[in-house]
């Protein structure tokens, strides 16, 4: 058991010098990559701790590396993504959320679509070009484009809007690159609202599409 703590120790500390740089803060953060190293040494640690009977400490650290590998190329490969979207999409309106080994993108709607419309605006063409751009640059991942509204009106009518919009921006990306295998298109309405549809300004929110890239571990 000292084996197994030891060589979690050793992984641990290998990893705690991997740090990004925040490119809107210009602050130093751990990476994803770092973390999901931590992750997958610590589970492999314990199972190959766990496997290997006649040397438990051993086998932990034969563990600690292949789970670290596999956990930190994950979070790299996203990383990386993450900082060229953030790049490419800084002072467009687009805003850029990561959470684990996804990354979400939100388009506020009175920069994508005219008033009730389901047509990307030109304007927005060249945000889309520079999301098209990394999509293909990083193809390992799958990507779902969904389309929100506010309150105002009937369900059926934002449901369906909110679909019309999501395929639109979801035809534009195919249509400068993105496989269409890779996009999957959901409309949801007025559900799922980000602010309080009470004010002007919370609708204005909830008016958005989101595309959400999420990393494969195939």
């Amino acid at each position: 058991m000292k084996k197994l703590i030891l060589a979690t120790a050793v992984a641990a500390m290998t990893l705690g010098g991997c740090t990004t740089m925040d490119p809107y803060t210009q602050e130093s953060k751990t990476a994803n990559a770092t973390k999901g190293a931590g992750i997958g040494a610590l589970a492999g640690a314990v199972i190959g701790a766990a496997a290997n009977d006649d040397d438990r400490g051993r086998g932990a650290l034969a563990g600690a590396a292949i789970g670290g590998a596999v956990g930190g190329g994950i979070g790299y490969y996203m990383d990386q993504q993450e900082m060229l979207l953030r790049q490419e999409l800084e002072g467009t309106g687009v805003r850029v959320e990561r959470v684990g080994d996804s990354i979400r993108l939100i388009m506020p709607g009175n920069i994508t679509f005219a008033t009730d419309s389901d047509r990307v605006d030109p304007g927005f063409y060249s945000v889309l070009d520079s999301v098209g751009k990394v999509l293909m640059k990083f193809e390992k991942t799958q990507v779902a484009v969904e389309g929100f509204t506010d309150s105002t009106g009937s369900f059926e009518h934002n449901q369906g809007l909110s679909e019309r919009r999501a395929n639109s921006v979801a035809r534009y990306l195919n249509s400068v690159g993105v496989n269409g295998l890779r996009l999957e298109v959901r409309g949801y309405g007025e559900r799922y609202p980000i602010a309080s549809n009470e004010t002007a300004s919370g609708r204005a929110q909830n008016r958005r599409v989101e595309i959400k890239i999420r990393g494969s571990r195939s």
